[in-house]
């Protein structure tokens, strides 16, 4: 993977777009790929939908997906002298949000998540969770905001050794990866690139995307929640869900999909017999954008492949540089390898 990638990767990580608010992320895909694809379309949801025409015709239809959107803020009201209250856009734990800066509005004013000092907590104040409600984003009184802009985290992208820390890792590794995916020239199928908007909040972009295209096979491109820390109290952790540096996680299930066991076996057997490192993400909750998909029109046969990443939705996201370079390897794999084949058996 070359030093260019990882600095598109860094590019893309510092943007900001939280769900609903896409259209910076969007502007910047299409200046990407739009010389690569053959065919290049936003739909109303706001998806940008991209084409790789086969070389010859009724090639198999393969849907390669990854959300643009990260996880934010709204801000909702105002107490004046610079003080908003807001609401999350997407899952977001308020105990990581105490004392951390964020960006607001188109301008990207810096400002921070306000909390009460350490001086004057108490023993209870210290025991109990934030509540949302009680957070403000506080500004100054020196700009005006309006309440519906949009709050992100401040996280600057850095990379050291094998490490990778940023913001909205989820799901920008993924969409990073179908970028480079789409310089490809696999011939034979009809590439069917969808770059979707609002995943955080219900998977809304995808739906629309899997209708549009009807693709004979899917697969998303996200990153997922590794838990992989000592725990302490000393005992076995064994709900890690995934593990830094074991390749790329393939998704058996979640809370809402059960990944269709044919393209499961076929990430499987592109793997070990090309030598990629690879893992099960545990069985579980959460979810991607393949929860939508694949009960979209008649059903799509579809499959999640995720880089692992800690701290999740939150600041700032810790994954390697390997797990995402093998994970790339096994989707350049896929895309020239993948036929109708593939589905001839059924489940």
């Amino acid at each position: 993977m070359s030093t260019s990638l990882l600095k598109l990767l860094e590019k893309f990580s510092n943007a900001v777009g939280t769900s609903g608010d896409e259209g910076g992320i969007r502007k910047m895909v299409r200046q990407e790929i739009e010389s690569y694809v053959d065919e290049i379309n936003v739909d109303a949801m706001g998806n940008l939908l991209a084409i790789k025409h086969a070389a010859q015709p009724d090639a198999p239809r393969v849907m390669l997906a990854a959300h643009m959107d990260e996880v934010g803020f709204m801000l909702v009201s105002e107490d004046g002298e610079g003080l908003y209250a807001f609401a999350p856009v997407g899952g977001i734990d308020p105990r990581q949000l105490l004392a951390k800066p964020v960006l607001v509005g188109k301008e990207q004013i810096p400002g921070v998540i306000g909390s009460k000092p350490i001086h004057l907590t108490n023993a209870e104040d210290q025991k109990n969770a934030p509540s949302m409600d009680n957070l403000r984003i506080d500004i100054g009184p020196a700009c005006t905001l309006h309440v519906g802009d949009f709050a992100y985290f401040a996280t600057r992208f850095q990379h050291r050794g094998d490490s990778l820390f940023g913001k909205a890792l989820d799901d920008r590794m993924g969409v990073v990866s179908l970028i480079e995916l789409a310089r490809e020239n696999p011939g034979k199928l009809e590439l069917l690139f969808a770059f979707t908007v609002q995943e955080e909040i219900g998977l809304r972009g995808a739906r629309v995307a899997a209708f549009d295209f009807e693709p004979e096979m899917a697969f998303v491109v996200d990153s997922t929640p590794a838990f992989d820390l000592p725990l302490l109290d000393e005992a076995e952790n064994t709900q890690y869900n995934c593990r830094l540096g074991c390749g790329p996680a393939i998704y058996l299930s979640d809370a809402g999909t059960l990944s269709d066991p044919r393209l499961i076996r076929f990430l499987v057997r592109l793997a070990e017999e090309n030598h990629i490192p690879y893992q099960f993400r545990q069985p579980g909750g959460g979810g991607t954008d393949a929860g939508a998909i694949h009960i979209t029109r008649q059903g799509i046969p579809t499959v999640s492949i995720s880089i692992p990443g800690r701290y999740a939705h939150t600041p700032i996201t810790h994954a390697r540089f390997s797990d995402w370079q093998k994970t790339l390897s096994l989707l350049k794999l896929v895309i020239h390898q993948a036929d109708r084949s593939l589905l001839e058996n059924h489940r």
